[in-house]
């Protein structure tokens, strides 16, 4: 389980890694804790003993996302992410450039997932906005198919399509599900419970608000850890 680290500064970042420092091992680090901290949060991260997921979800030609993976690389993250949706070439380049980088630097190289469709996406939205005239369930596993074609570890998708890719990708598939939430809440409309979602075939789970809203973050953090029955 990864707590998302959804707050404005690295102060709040590093208090929060205090109070759960033996209780999780593992953080999300997304766009707006990187875009005002930049690499110290990751570095403070990494010096606090938690595992990275840098969820940066890099979208561009495809030189451009080959040199920032190869940047993320060179941090010591454990995970990184592109959008799928970006194409095949661009997706290979991003695998192949944390391939390099990871040997350039000697160190081991990340997971590299794919972005399916955002939990914050319904059917209705994904067609009469996006312009994607099938199912969210479909496109997912679209997307997940582009990634592994392009080279890719695996891929984020929400809890309702875990079950759908385990089948359909096979085991060895990365899973990395966001939308985690104790009870059914907020602004993500495709979400589940903790317990549903690794019952489903999640590999990690992305847990956010239910934590670090919450009154006593490692309390929170233990409860759902217990839930799950594993560490």
């Amino acid at each position: 389980m990864l707590v998302a680290l959804d707050v404005s500064s690295l102060d709040e970042a590093s208090a929060l890694l205090s109070r759960l420092d033996g209780v999780l091992t593992g953080c999300k680090i997304g766009s707006q804790l990187f875009t005002s901290a930049g690499p110290a949060a990751i570095e403070t991260a990494l010096k606090r003993g938690f595992r990275v997921f840098l969820d940066l979800k890099f979208h561009d030609i495809p030189n451009t996302v080959a040199a920032a993976v190869r940047e993320a690389t060179r941090f010591g993250i454990f995970m990184l992410n592109i959008h799928a949706s970006g194409g095949l070439a661009m997706a290979r380049a991003a695998a192949e450039a944390a391939v390099k980088a990871a040997g350039d630097f000697g160190i081991p190289r990340p997971l590299c997932l794919g972005v399916t469709v955002l939990t914050s996406l319904d059917r209705k939205a994904l067609q009469r906005e996006v312009g994607v005239p099938t199912s969210v369930e479909a496109h997912v596993l679209h997307l997940a198919g582009l990634a592994r074609e392009a080279g890719l570890d695996g891929c984020v998708a929400s809890p309702q399509e875990i079950g759908l890719l385990r089948l359909a990708m096979g085991q060895e598939w990365v899973i990395v599900t966001p939308g985690i939430r104790p009870l059914p809440i907020d602004d993500q409309v495709r979400i589940a419970t903790p317990r549903r979602a690794l019952a489903a075939g999640a590999d990690y789970l992305v847990v956010g608000r239910p934590i670090t809203g919450a009154p006593d973050p490692a309390a929170a953090a233990t409860a759902i850890v217990a839930e799950l029955g594993v560490p």
